[in-house]
């Protein structure tokens, strides 16, 4: 597989990588924790998946922690600059990161200097699979047909994914592996704007979750041909998924919380808390209903078991691939 390299991208992500891990000196009191609004850091563009459930959850648990939590968008190199940001700040709670599943990819492709062992995690809130969808006057209305035109031409079917290395970037990477197809990888600054740029026909497809093309499969501008799930999908029980297609891939994302594994414990331990009852509100479920998000709560010593899990499983997949950015 080959995908353009950029040297000089290269160059500026691992340096937000390497600086990310810089001694610093700080100054902490986690007695008090917290006397200031939370920065609640979305390593995405607004608009998008991730974007949404940080707001969904930030209005959930606002009564279960004293300080306000406020949401700040940093889109950029598949969440290598959102995630630096939290890694290079002081470890004192004033920024909480939403992790992403990018964290375990990032580092088998050198586009990050750091891995899921910089963070403490501190609850998983949802998983949710990738999606193949085109607009809906695209002349595919089935993943064979989709697959049949992209191998007619190979390198021209333009797929958009949320960044170079992202997880929409190796779903749809994974489905060229199981289908001997080549599709031309497009990348956003999240998933957001590769949705945007379907609508308006500058690409011909997005590997995303569901419920960032929900709004506009039901408003009936796309059309989503197939889910990358073990089970279809109860918001979208009409669309079949690969392996009915005797296509064997289920791949797709989960988003979290975490803090710089240097965050004191009485600091993690009211975040966690507070993630735990914001995520038990009803109107936090209701919420990611409505937006077409899994809900898929772990605790932080579970989710940091199935973030070492996935770091593995990517690890191989990438090798496997010869995924090179």
């Amino acid at each position: 597989m080959r995908i353009p390299s950029n040297v000089s991208r290269r160059r500026v992500l691992q340096g937000l990588g390497a600086a990310a891990l810089l001694p610093t000196a700080w100054s902490v009191h986690a007695e008090d924790y917290p006397t200031k609004p939370v920065e609640l850091v979305v390593p995405a563009s607004a608009g998008g998946g991730t974007d949404a459930l940080a707001r969904a959850f930030a209005e959930a648990a606002k009564t279960h922690i004293s300080q306000p939590l406020v949401v700040n968008d940093r889109p950029g190199a598949s969440g290598v600059v959102g995630m630096s940001d939290v890694l290079n700040g002081k470890p004192d709670g004033s920024k909480v990161c939403v992790v992403i599943a990018e964290l375990v990819i990032l580092p088998h492709l050198g586009l990050a200097k750091f891995s899921y062992a910089d963070f403490q995690p501190i609850a998983r809130l949802n998983a949710d699979p990738a999606a193949i969808t085109v607009r809906a006057d695209a002349p595919w209305n089935t993943i064979e047909e989709f697959i049949a035109a992209a191998k007619a031409k190979p390198d021209e079917m333009k797929v958009g994914n949320s960044g170079n290395g992202s997880i929409w970037h190796l779903a749809a990477a994974g489905l060229e592996d199981k289908t001997g197809t080549r599709f031309n990888h497009v990348p956003f600054q999240g998933a957001a704007p590769g949705v945007v740029a379907l609508l308006g026909g500058h690409i011909d497809a997005v590997a995303v979750s569901p419920g960032e093309v929900a709004v506009h499969v039901q408003s009936g501008k796309l059309k989503m041909l197939a889910v990358m799930a073990d089970q279809r999908l109860k918001a979208f029980d009409k669309v079949p998924t690969l392996k009915e297609r005797k296509i064997d891939l289920s791949i797709g994302t989960w988003r979290g919380l975490a803090v710089h594994k240097a965050t004191p414990a009485n600091i993690s331990t009211v975040l966690r808390n507070t993630a735990r009852k914001g995520a038990d509100e009803p109107q936090f479920r209701e919420q990611l209903e409505k937006l077409n998000l899994g809900f898929a709560y772990l605790d932080a010593d579970d989710f940091g078991k199935a973030m070492q899990r996935d770091h593995d499983y990517f690890k191989q997949l990438v090798q496997k691939l010869g995924i090179k950015v």
